[in-house]
C-alpha cells in the first residue's frame, strides 16, 4: 500500500508566514511565505518520501457548522494583507512542483483532509497528515499520524509526528475522545466555548471516570468532582451537544478526485527566479539537475511575474 502526505494549506502558509522575516520582492512584493512555503515541501517531501501528495486550502467557512453556531470562527482576524497577496502565487508554486490541490467551497479543509485520511487509511494506505491543528487528533490510529510543524516559539524542536501513544500524552484522552474533550474545554481558535473553569485535566478526569463521551459526563453530572461543576454541566447540556457537532469532523464526504501533474522544474525556476528568490531558486536548480545561472545575473522576471488566480476546475472538490 502506498504513503499519503495530506497537507493543511492555510494551517502550513500562517505558519511559513508568521515564522521568516517580512522578505519582499524589489517593487515591495511580500515573499517570506513563498520562501517557507517551497522550503517546508520539499523538506516534508524529502523526510517522509510519500507516494502522493494532497494539499488542502479553504475556500471560506463551513456552512454546516456555520448553521449550527453563528458565531462559529467569528473571532478570527482577517488574514493579514502581505500573506493574502502570496496565497495565489502559493499555490501556482505547488501545481508546478507537482503537487495536486484540493478546495472546495462551503466545506473545511479539515473536513476534506479528515474525510480522505480515513478512508485512504480504511483502504490499507499510510497517511501523514501536517497541521498544527488539534482537531485532527481524533483520527489518529495505526494508520494515520499527525507531523506537527516546529513551534514558533521553539523552532529548534523541529517537525515531530503525534501517533496515538503521542495524543495520549499530549491531551490526557485517547483520539476517540478528542471530540468530546474538546467540546468540554471548548476551541478558542474556532469560537467555541467551553464550560467556565473547566481546563484540560478536569475534562479528562471526567471523561476517564464516566465513560469517554460527553452524554456519559452529563448522565454522570450530579456525581462530578469537584462539586461546584454539577450544576453548571446539567444546566450545559444543549451547550455540550452543540459543541460535540462543532468539534467532530466530517468523515462522511466523497473522496476527493486529484488532479495528477507532473513537476515542471524550469516553470518552477522561472517563477522563483520572478520572486528574487535567489537562493530558493538556486537550491532547485540543484534539486532537479538544472544547470546554474551565468555569475552575477537570474532569469529576468516576466513583464506580470505575479501568476494568475488559481484556476477552478468543475469536479466534486475544486482543484488548483
Amino acid at each position: 500500500m502506498a504513503k499519503w502526505l495530506l497537507i493543511d494549506g492555510f494551517n502550513l502558509a500562517y505558519r511559513c508566514f508568521h515564522a521568516l522575516p517580512e522578505l519582499t520582492r524589489a517593487d515591495g512584493f511580500p515573499t517570506g511565505a513563498l520562501h517557507g512555503w517551497v522550503k517546508s515541501l520539499w523538506k516534508l517531501i524529502d523526510q517522509e518520501k510519500p507516494d502522493s501528495t494532497l494539499v488542502f486550502f479553504d475556500l471560506g467557512e463551513s456552512a454546516d457548522r456555520v448553521a449550527l453556531h453563528a458565531e462559529y470562527k467569528a473571532q478570527r482576524k482577517p488574514m493579514p494583507d502581505p500573506l493574502r497577496q502570496q496565497i495565489d502565487p502559493i499555490k501556482t508554486l505547488t501545481r508546478v512542483m507537482g503537487l495536486a490541490g484540493i478546495e472546495q467551497q462551503g466545506v473545511e479543509s479539515d473536513d476534506l483532509v479528515a474525510s480522505e485520511a480515513v478512508a485512504l487509511a480504511r483502504d490499507g494506505h499510510e497517511v501523514v497528515i501536517v497541521s498544527s491543528d488539534k482537531d485532527f487528533a481524533q483520527i489518529v490510529n495505526d494508520r494515520i499520524k499527525i507531523m506537527l510543524p516546529p513551534p514558533s516559539a521553539n523552532p529548534k524542536l523541529g517537525w515531530r509526528l503525534l501517533d496515538a501513544v503521542g495524543v495520549q500524552e499530549k491531551f490526557g484522552v485517547p483520539p476517540a475522545q478528542i471530540a468530546h474533550y474538546l467540546a468540554l474545554v471548548g476551541d478558542t481558535s474556532d469560537n467555541i466555548p467551553g464550560l467556565m473553569g473547566v481546563g484540560p485535566k478536569t475534562a479528562a478526569k471526567w471523561l476517564a471516570e464516566c465513560g469517554g463521551s460527553v452524554e456519559s459526563v452529563l448522565e454522570k453530572a450530579s456525581e462530578l468532582k469537584p462539586e461546584r461543576f454539577r450544576e453548571t454541566v446539567a444546566a450545559s447540556a444543549d451547550r455540550l451537544r452543540l459543541n460535540l457537532k462543532l468539534t467532530t469532523l466530517n468523515l462522511g464526504l466523497p473522496p476527493v478526485k486529484p488532479e495528477w501533474r507532473t513537476p515542471q522544474p524550469d516553470e518552477l525556476i522561472r517563477l522563483l527566479d520572478g520572486y528574487e528568490m535567489r537562493g530558493t531558486a538556486a537550491d532547485a536548480r540543484r534539486r532537479y539537475g538544472k544547470p546554474p545561472l551565468a555569475a552575477g545575473g537570474y532569469t529576468s522576471a516576466p513583464e506580470s511575474s505575479t501568476p494568475s488566480p488559481a484556476r477552478p476546475i468543475e469536479t466534486q472538490s475544486e482543484l488548483f
